[in-house]
């Protein structure tokens, strides 16, 4: 049979896209990819969609997947909101790549009153907590477009998600890869997720060719634990989880926009849900309810 694997039109995207065609076709399965242009690249306000930023990038494709027009649909992973469509199924996880952040500067320094730039209020708040002496500055755009505002002197400093640059083959000048304790990466940050209808048993079993099991126990922690603080786009939430010798370890951390007040949890447990529910624990114990409470305010 042939896939037809519906994508954005991003660079990224479409290099997401080729990677599981590519893994798709090592396993003897024809693909067509169907790029698509979603309301988020068209610049719609967040608000119109109830599942925020993140809703714009996949809502459209999904629709598409849903009325026929696709057979799969290719996301990033970090951009599937909390709550699964009803008819359709992450029907496979490839082999997850870094789930790190980067530090790209203009001239491998950081000093203090360094603007940085980024839209995520996870990496802001974050960054404000390493390096409360440096400057926010939202920026917005694909990875070419920042990298450009970078090297015009618009921002002194980008933090950029590793996999990304991977992707799309870019190695810039200066980057320096920031640690977990640095900064927690997005539930999902690194892995993709390909979705199928959930009637549709000849896309279910074509895709499971590529399907990577601890992957998909690390995405099933972090969404589950995504989807149990109320999921959204303006959570300032990172989570990291991965088997290791048995068992599920995860590390989540969530916290004020300025970075003031967080709450981390660090565990460990046999199964993706159970370790999950041991980080709300211990996110909630940490005070999680009432600086979400104040994020949402």
């Amino acid at each position: 049979m042939k896939l037809r694997l519906g994508t954005r039109r991003s660079k990224l995207a479409l290099a997401q896209a080729d990677e599981i065609a590519e893994a798709l076709g090592a396993n003897g399965i024809e693909t067509e990819l169907v790029p698509m242009t979603t309301s988020g690249d068209r610049g719609a306000d967040p608000s119109t969609d109830p599942a925020g930023v993140k809703g714009l990038f996949v809502a459209e494709i999904v629709r598409a997947l849903r009325d026929g027009d696709v057979d799969a649909a290719v996301h990033s992973a970090k951009d599937l909101p909390a709550e699964d469509e009803d008819v359709v199924v992450i029907a496979a996880v490839p082999e997850r790549a870094s789930a790190l952040d980067v530090l790209v500067t203009r001239d491998g320094q950081l000093r203090p009153g360094a603007r940085v730039g980024t839209s995520s209020l996870r990496r802001q708040a974050q960054v404000f907590r390493w390096r409360p002496d440096v400057l926010l500055k939202d920026l917005r755009g694909n990875v070419d477009t920042r990298l450009r505002k970078l090297a015009d002197g618009e921002v002194d400093a980008l933090v950029l998600a590793a996999a990304g640059l991977l992707r799309l083959g870019i190695v810039p000048e200066y980057v320096a890869p920031m640690s977990i304790s640095e900064m927690v990466p997005a539930p999902g940050q690194g892995c993709l997720a390909v979705q199928a209808r959930a009637d549709d048993a000849a896309a279910i079993s074509a895709l499971a060719a590529i399907e990577h099991a601890p992957s998909r126990e690390a995405l099933t922690a972090e969404r589950t634990l995504m989807k149990a603080l109320g999921g959204g786009c303006a959570l300032p939430l990172g989570a990291f989880a991965e088997r290791v010798e048995g068992s599920m370890r995860m590390i989540a951390i969530v916290l004020t926009p300025d970075g003031s007040r967080y709450a981390r949890a660090e565990v460990e447990a046999p199964t993706p849900e159970e370790v999950a529910e041991l980080a709300r624990l211990d996110l909630a114990a940490g005070g999680a309810d009432e600086i979400l409470s104040v994020v949402r305010q």
